[in-house]
């Protein structure tokens, strides 16, 4: 909330006041820094003293991401800009201030703000107190600070305010983003530092293992857009025994994945877990064993790191549900909607359906440029369309939206996978099917360990007939992610039931818990039909009416806009009318007896 100069004018206010002097400026920082709401998690007070420091001395050009990654994080000056640690601690030093100035600082006299796009700070007078305009402070002579460097380090893990922030209250929390952001992803979310796998075997191949291992590891993490991966910098200057305490005073972040390889022989055996800093707690872990009589040293190693990045990473990983669970305190708006997000596609009910589409709306609003929010909001705009879920009347429509949507999120960014995935899923329902795989395909080469975009692409390549390797793809993503979204199992049995193969699907459809998705009913229908279970597809067939009576009238034009093939429409359609549901076919509704003129009645 910076103040801004007036542009002149006769209602411009005097310009008489003095700019805040450098003693003052200092007095303020002394009195942030000594605060209890300006807790000492991360290195947000040397951060904050060091830019405010070389600003005073005249010296605010200079400072940039590389410049604080030196001096404040003592990076080695072959620092890379790809390492996020800076623009991390950043956003967590903007959001100390802002809650600052709410809480405890809202009568002091100065405010010390670091705008967004930048790291350059600027001091001005606090309108809160005082009416006078606000002033930019110039460069004045350098002077010492006499609250140095060296009594800023963090000394201990410091406890912000807990929000209570929950998925529920979606809506509201867009409202509480300040600004907006030119990054790609809005300051908050998950962060995770790798520190390096300890050797704990014998001889150079243990070593090289264990270093190939963490290298590995900081390659494939960085494909989930919804965490922030502190980079290879930060991970080598850490110890691999580091403490989580240390991890979260230091660095901020709020999870640290450890372990360690051991190499007898030919065994390989990796230890890894994943650790809450803020308790401390260990959320999960595992142990991996191979062989390299049988395989690659190197294949072993990325099948390793590949099983840890999707467990911990992935849009229903440990991390997700943690977070889920327990939202980071000082985590409030953009990312809340992403969890919003993934709840929402759980159960794919109506109600939530409203809540995360607001929610990501403001979120674009504030961060127009965080792609994964333009990628999920593509999808939640199709939904409106192809489940009939909170439709807005007029143009655009919804499949106009989602496409718009989501060549904004790739346009901002190509590698995006969630962007890439909703891209697919909005061709594919715009009838581009064949553009739509090559989409899809793309995505899958980027990031082939996102089960989100497995489960999506299995479901639009089963749909348009490619029913064995849909099923595939399905297959892969339940077992990466066994407690994933209940459509995986609901389409993995709508599959299987293409597939006449009976059991599994009844086996699936029976772990597809989504009786709020009325498409849900639909397909247990069809599956209980072709199984012989009659009393169980007349019950979830007139479940699936009651909850979409608009659907039956219009079956043919709802398959043909999911990309059904012709026999499969025709099967789905005879089944549904076992069921019990009046449902015409398109072939039954062309076909004329020449010589009555009446339909022919399929039975």
């Amino acid at each position: 909330m910076q103040n801004k100069l007036p542009s002149g004018g006769e209602d411009a206010p005097s310009l008489s006041r003095p700019k805040p002097a450098p003693d003052d400026i200092r007095t303020q920082l002394d009195r942030i820094i000594a605060s209890r709401e300006f807790p000492r998690v991360g290195r947000s007070a040397a951060f904050l003293t060091y830019v405010t420091e070389e600003a005073l001395a005249g010296r605010a050009e200079r400072i940039k991401g590389y410049t604080i990654a030196i001096e404040v994080f003592k990076r080695g000056e072959d620092f890379k800009q790809d390492d996020p640690v800076v623009r991390i601690e950043a956003g967590r030093l903007r959001r100390l201030l802002e809650r600052y100035y709410l809480v405890a600082g809202q009568h002091d006299p100065i405010r010390i703000d670091i705008p967004k796009g930048g790291y350059a700070p600027s001091f001005v007078w606090n309108d809160k107190v005082d009416d006078a305009v606000a002033h930019d402070v110039g460069t004045p002579a350098p002077r010492r600070s006499s609250f140095g460097l060296q009594r800023l380090m963090p000394s201990g893990i410091g406890a912000g305010a807990m929000l209570g922030v929950g998925i529920v209250g979606l809506a509201l929390f867009a409202h509480l983003l300040p600004g907006r952001s030119s990054a790609l992803v809005p300051e908050g979310g998950p962060t995770l530092v790798v520190a390096p796998f300890a050797d704990l075997g014998d001889g150079p191949q243990a070593e090289l293992y264990s270093a190939g291992l963490t290298e590995e590891l900081l390659t494939v993490l960085p494909r989930f857009k919804e965490i922030h991966v502190f980079g290879r910098e930060t991970s080598k200057s850490l110890s691999p025994g580091v403490p989580a305490s240390q991890v979260r005073g230091e660095l901020g972040a709020r999870f640290l994945l450890a372990g360690g390889v051991r190499v007898a022989g030919k065994r390989v055996r990796v230890t890894a877990r994943l650790v809450d800093t803020e308790t401390d707690k260990i959320l999960w872990s595992d142990t991996y064993d191979d062989d390299t009589h049988t395989r690659d040293l190197f294949a072993i190693q990325s099948d390793v790191a590949n099983k840890v990045a999707t467990t911990v990473a992935q849009p229903y990983g440990v991390m997700a549900q943690a977070d889920a669970v327990n939202p980071p305190p000082d985590d409030v708006g953009a990312y809340t909607c992403t969890l919003g997000f993934y709840a929402y596609r759980a159960q794919l009910t109506i109600d939530q359906h409203s809540n995360v589409r607001n929610c990501l709306e403001n979120a674009v609003e504030r961060y127009p440029s965080f792609s994964t929010a333009w990628a999920m909001l593509s999808i939640i705009y199709l939904d409106e369309e192809r489940f009939r879920f909170n439709a807005r009347s007029g143009t655009p429509t919804p499949v106009e939206r989602s496409l718009s949507a989501a060549r904004r999120g790739v346009q901002l960014d190509a590698g995006n996978t969630r962007a890439l995935q909703a891209l697919m899923t909005a061709l594919f329902f715009n009838q581009q099917v064949a553009e739509a795989f090559k989409v899809g395909e793309q995505a899958l080469k980027i990031n082939p360990n996102d089960t989100e975009l497995l489960g999506e692409f299995g479901t639009r390549v089963a749909q348009s007939g490619q029913w064995e390797r849909g099923a595939a793809l399905l297959d892969r993503a339940l077992e990466l992610n066994p407690g994933g979204g209940g459509y995986y199992h609901g389409m993995r049995a709508f599959a299987a039931y293409m597939l006449h193969d009976k059991r599994t699907a009844l086996i699936e459809i029976s772990q597809a818990d989504l009786q709020k998705f009325p498409l849900y009913h639909a397909v247990a229908a069809v599956i209980y039909v072709n199984a012989d279970m009659m009393d169980d597809a007349r019950r979830e067939a007139r479940r699936f009416n009651e909850m979409r009576p608009d659907f039956i009238p219009n079956i043919v034009a709802e398959l043909k806009s999911r990309n059904f093939q012709p026999a499969d429409r025709a099967r789905m359609i005879a089944d549904i009318r076992k069921a019990g549901l009046p449902a015409v076919d398109e072939v039954e509704a062309s076909m004329v007896l020449p010589t009555k003129g009446a339909p022919v009645s399929v039975p």
